[in-house]
C-alpha cells in the first residue's frame, strides 16, 4: 500500500480489534457470567454481555443495531481509504477515526458471529468456543462481551435528600471493553479537537 496514512490507519483498526477480540474470547471461555476478578479496589474484571450499544444501552431491536454497525463499519474503512488520499488531513484526526471504525467493528463481530460460536452454560461452567450442540443464538444476534469496571469511588446519599436518599451510588458504574473504549475516545477527541472536520467538506485535492 503506497498511502502511509492509510497503512498506518488500517493498522490501529486492526490492532484495536485484534486486542479487542483475544481478550472478549479469553473472559467469555475464562470466566462464568458475572465472575469478578479484583486486581485492584477500583479496577475490576467482571464478565457480562448485553444486547444493546455502547456500556450496555438498549435503543434498538437487535437485527437492525447488527445491520448498522456492518454498514456503519464498512463506511468507516471506505471514509479512512478517501480521507487518507487528502492532503492536509491531520495525524490526530485520522487516528480518531480509526479509533471509532475499530470500535464499531469489534463490537460488530460480537453481534454478528458470537451467537454461533459460543454456547451459554449455566453457572459455574465457561462457555465454549464452537460447542458441538450449536451456540446460544442465531447469526446477528449475538450479545457483546464487556469486562472493564472500574468502581472509582463510591458512598451512600444521605437520607434527607430527595429521590436518591439512602441509595448507594458507584462512580463510575459501567462496565465495558476495548471496542467501546477506543470509540468513546475517538468520538471524545473528535468533538474536542477535531470538530471541523465533522461540518467542512473534504478537500477535493489529492495525492
Amino acid at each position: 500500500m503506497k498511502n502511509k496514512k492509510a497503512l498506518i490507519s488500517i493498522i490501529i483498526v486492526l490492532a484495536v480489534v485484534i486486542i479487542d477480540q483475544l481478550l472478549k474470547i479469553w473472559v467469555k471461555t475464562s470466566f462464568f457470567y458475572g465472575e469478578e476478578y479484583r486486581i485492584t479496589n477500583w479496577f475490576r474484571l467482571v464478565f457480562i454481555e448485553n444486547n444493546g450499544m455502547a456500556f450496555g444501552m438498549e435503543i434498538v431491536n437487535k437485527l437492525v443495531l447488527t445491520l448498522f454497525r456492518i454498514i456503519a463499519g464498512i463506511l468507516f474503512v471506505y471514509y479512512i481509504l478517501r480521507i487518507t488520499k487528502v492532503d492536509g488531513v491531520k495525524w490526530g484526526y485520522l487516528v480518531c477515526v480509526a479509533l471509532i471504525t475499530a470500535g464499531t467493528i469489534g463490537n460488530a463481530i460480537d453481534c454478528t458471529f458470537y451467537g454461533v460460536l459460543f454456547d451459554n452454560p449455566p453457572y459455574p461452567f465457561t462457555a465454549t468456543f464452537l460447542p458441538p450442540d450449536g451456540g446460544y443464538g442465531t447469526l446477528f444476534h449475538g450479545r457483546v462481551v464487556d469486562m472493564f469496571y472500574f468502581p472509582l469511588c463510591q458512598w451512600t446519599w444521605p437520607q434527607w435528600l430527595p429521590w436518591v436518599g439512602g441509595e448507594h451510588f458507584v462512580f463510575f458504574q459501567p462496565i465495558f471493553n476495548v471496542a467501546d473504549a477506543a470509540l468513546s475516545v475517538g468520538v471524545i477527541l473528535l468533538i474536542f479537537f477535531y470538530s471541523k472536520y465533522i461540518s467542512t467538506p473534504l478537500p477535493q485535492k489529492e495525492n
